[in-house]
């Protein structure tokens, strides 16, 4: 039997996967219109906002992929497949979706039906302050094993990305205009 394969409405896999992905969080919301504004053409955007109720949640999608497509971005919600078909974004970001989240060996082999996987946390941040983080050392080591392209996430900014020296990352706060 085949593995089996995510559905999206544009598959992940068949688009040019971008370098930079900025990712909306109830702390980046004031700030989001103008980081998209600021994002490179053809970057990505992870819409999350788990924080809002749904109406509110898919309106607010909707403004910001809106900006995002403006500027040639790929646009991923946080949820199903299902439900980010219905959306209108070209992907879904969560367990087993077009993009996911791994933090050890073993999340990065789960990550083999993925578009793409964000290997995280790479440095601290505030997201998870005090939490173990897994240093550029140790996450060329899990990149290397990974079976999807490896996206850095945690505690990125435009100066640890050139430290890093890695193709792909992702960020909340490393991309707000206050950075």
């Amino acid at each position: 039997m085949p593995p089996r394969q995510p559905s999206f409405l544009r598959p992940l896999s068949l688009l040019p996967l971008p370098k930079l992905w900025l990712i909306s969080d109830a702390r980046n919301d004031g700030v989001l219109e103008r980081a998209l504004r600021r994002m490179p053409q053809g970057g990505g955007l992870i819409y999350r906002h788990y924080h809002l109720p749904p109406a509110e949640r898919r309106a607010r999608f909707r403004a910001l992929a809106r900006i995002a497509r403006a500027r040639g971005m790929v646009v991923v919600l946080a949820g199903d497949a299902a439900l980010a078909r219905r959306w209108g974004a070209d992907g879904a970001y969560g367990a087993g979706q077009a993009l996911a989240t791994a933090h050890s060996l073993r999340e990065v082999g789960r990550a083999r039906h993925c578009a793409a996987v964000l290997l995280s946390p790479v440095f601290p941040t505030r997201s998870h302050p005090g939490g173990r983080v897994l240093g550029a050392l140790r996450f060329r080591l899990l990149a290397a094993r990974s079976p999807a392209p490896v996206i850095a996430l945690g505690g990125m900014t435009k100066a640890r990305a050139r430290a890093l020296k890695w193709p792909r990352w992702a960020a909340i706060d490393g991309l707000s205009p206050m950075h």
